[in-house]
């Protein structure tokens, strides 16, 4: 038995036990209900989304001779119609595909800001001011997914990208019944919404009140905009008539994006973050995503630990370990993390020396205080090359994808701009609008992540593949901010460590600790026990049911079938195509 786990049975009399078991129940019980429901099943292929419309839409990518990435970005395109508030083209992505010959890509599609932005931008009178960040023209920062998303398809899929565009625009300009989910999120935004004229009209009735659940949403505009992508090519989005109306009413409302910024935007191909984890490959994406380094960091922090035995004799202890590794690792992120082009990003933030350093500062009994960052080797000598959903997709040839897509917090900026039908994003507060002041999540940042021209900001979308040999064997992704990097840790966790089932994985009860603020977030259900147990060690605990929202896939090996799992916490579908040509590329 491990060393520590000899510790923990040595600490811990047997009668612990029964918190295991109590825990265990409290997340049985909701598995029974749902089970059969956020679950799908299929041979030949698997998408998941967090909206039956959207993985509809990548099926049927499917069954018209699309691979993995055709599907995902039928769906991620879909979503922007479906779940605008959540992601769009008016927002930015990372892509993560590993593909049927076993190379790994990586797409950053993050939004950049514009030539004219400094990192003064947001102080007011001297002052920080997150509104200017949160809301309106300066909030928005260049948009990235929709050129992604052609990347992708034109260099790794079997379609043509306009024949993935299309039925998300027939499907803005027929409509879609407002779900009970997004009509609470237009309620709960309703009052920033109608501050802009072009988002007022689409999601406002003529008294200025939300539209309600069950109504029918129709957006012409985006339809519109949509089907000219169809026709022209996404040079009409970034050289045309979209860049030119955008750079207008940026001039006109006091925004900095012009129409050289739009056609200076670039994607990048980044390389994937890589690391091992009890004798599998975890694939993340890299900086400016802060997810794929700290989901790294935090599995290395984990390794010495003998997790499902704490779990089940402990499992206050269990989540007191988990936690303290993930406050380890977010100090680091509010150091060092910034966009690799403009930053120093040191590799060592995923070395399983300097891991092992931190994990040595774990106290099983007691909170541990973390003041600042620790300091990785060869911190200055060797770097990273210079509100959100998250879409899984699979094939039988061996193409794996996942792309995490943003507008950032609920319909991004509040902006649609006039006649173009586009949710915008407020990715501008992802960036430290001034050191040591939060932003909408409560993060705070440094240099390393300041606002500069051109600059990526930092972002906590964490796609992740996991690798068992040469088979692909998970790829997990979700939404809800910082929760994004802890969502994928602890669905990793419960498939390897506690063995769970892949619907068990991305159901259990989750919990999140970013360092800043220092409270642990335990997800409302979790025991009694457990949470007065966790106080007594001197964690600042407090309960919410918002957990964020994650999708997965699994390959049962075994029987040879994809298992999806969509986050049961939300509505959505997993689903894969029943017979589809056999195509590759």
């Amino acid at each position: 038995m491990h060393a520590i786990a000899k510790q923990v049975m040595r600490n811990y009399p047997l009668h612990t036990a029964l918190l295991a078991i109590l825990l265990t129940c409290c997340t049985s019980v909701s598995l029974t209900a749902w089970q059969s429901e956020n679950v799908g099943i299929a041979e030949e292929n698997m998408v998941a989304t967090v909206n039956p419309i959207a993985t509809d839409a990548g099926v049927a990518a499917f069954e018209a001779g699309g691979n993995a990435v055709d599907a995902a970005v039928a769906a991620a395109l879909m979503l922007a119609v479906v779940d605008g508030y959540n992601s769009g083209i008016g927002g930015g992505c990372f892509i993560l595909i590993r593909r049927a010959n076993g190379e790994v890509v990586a797409i950053d599609g993050r939004e950049m800001a514009p030539a004219a932005a400094h990192r003064d931008m947001f102080l007011k009178d001297g002052k920080p001011d997150t509104r200017l960040s949160q809301e309106g023209a300066l909030a928005i920062g260049v948009p990235g997914a929709l050129k992604a998303y052609e990347q992708a398809v034109r260099e790794f899929g079997n379609q043509d990208f306009a024949s993935l565009v299309l039925p998300a625009a027939k499907r803005a300009r027929e409509g879609f019944p407002i779900t009970p989910t997004y009509a609470s999120v237009l309620k709960r935004t309703s009052e920033s919404l109608a501050k802009f004229p072009g988002s007022k009209q689409v999601f406002l009735k003529d008294d200025g009140t939300p539209r309600q659940a069950g109504e029918r949403l129709v957006q012409s505009d985006l339809a519109n905009t949509l089907e000219r992508v169809a026709n022209d090519g996404v040079d009409y989005f970034y050289r045309g008539d979209f860049a030119k109306q955008t750079a207008l009413w940026m001039q006109q409302n006091g925004g900095l994006i012009t129409e050289a910024d739009f056609a200076n935007y670039l994607t990048r191909r980044r390389d994937p973050v890589e690391t091992t984890y009890r004798g599998h490959t975890i694939i993340g994406f890299p900086p400016p995503s802060s997810g794929g380094v700290h989901v790294a960091e935090i599995l290395n922090i984990l390794e010495p630990f003998d997790l499902n035995t704490l779990r089940e004799t402990d499992p206050a202890t269990y989540v007191h370990v988990v936690a303290e590794a993930m406050k380890l690792a977010f100090a680091d992120r509010a150091h060092w993390l910034g966009d690799p082009d403009f930053a120093d990003v040191p590799l060592g933030l995923i070395d399983k020396s300097y891991a092992a350093e931190l994990a040595k500062k774990i106290d099983l009994q007691k909170v541990m205080p973390v003041t600042s960052h620790g300091t990785p080797p060869l911190a200055d000598a060797k770097f990273f090359e210079r509100h959100t959903t998250h879409i899984a997709a699979a094939d039988k040839h061996g193409n794996w994808v996942a792309i995490t897509t943003t507008v950032n917090t609920s319909f991004g900026s509040k902006v649609v701009i006039p006649g173009l039908g586009v949710v915008m994003n407020n990715q501008m507060d992802d960036f430290a609008v001034a050191p040591g002041i939060p932003n909408a999540y409560g993060l705070v940042g440094t240099e390393a992540n300041s606002v500069q021209a051109g600059k990526r900001p930092l972002s906590s979308m964490s796609p992740t593949i996991v690798m068992k040999g040469e088979q692909p064997f998970m790829t997990v992704g979700a939404a809800g901010g910082p929760r994004i990097i802890t969502q994928a840790l602890l669905a990793i966790v419960g498939k390897i460590d506690l063995e769970m089932s892949l619907e068990q994985a991305v159901g259990q009860k989750r919990f999140h600790h970013q360092w800043s603020p220092d409270l642990l977030m335990l997800e409302t259900g979790f025991p009694p026990e457990v949470q007065d147990k966790l106080e007594e060690m001197g964690h600042q605990v407090r309960v919410s049911n918002r957990a964020g929202v994650s999708q997965a896939i699994f390959f049962d090996a075994d029987k040879s079938r994809f298992i999806g799992v969509h986050d049961p916490r939300v509505p959505g579908k997993a689903a894969g195509a029943a017979k589809v040509p056999a195509t590759d590329r």
